[in-house]
């Protein structure tokens, strides 16, 4: 993981779906690309926005941390 590149909180929001075509989240201070999951269209899963850091809200979720397997790390949060 210490390969991979570290963005700032600002260029994470960036990519929300929205200002840019990238659809990234943050969890436990990695960064994972969605952008090809049909479930984060337009950057909004759910009442989940992407660009953020999901951390504190996994607990909430139907489903576990092992999701983010199914998605590359791209990155490292600042």
């Amino acid at each position: 993981m210490d390969e991979l590149p570290v963005y700032t909180k600002s260029q994470l929001a960036l990519r929300n779906g929205q200002d840019k075509p990238e659809v990234w989240i943050a969890y436990k201070g990695v960064i994972y690309d969605v952008s090809r999951s049909r479930l984060w269209h337009n950057g909004k899963h759910y009442e989940h926005w992407a660009g953020q850091d999901l951390t504190a809200e996994l607990p909430d979720a139907p489903h576990d941390e092992w999701v983010f397997e199914n998605f590359d790390a791209i990155g490292r949060l600042a």
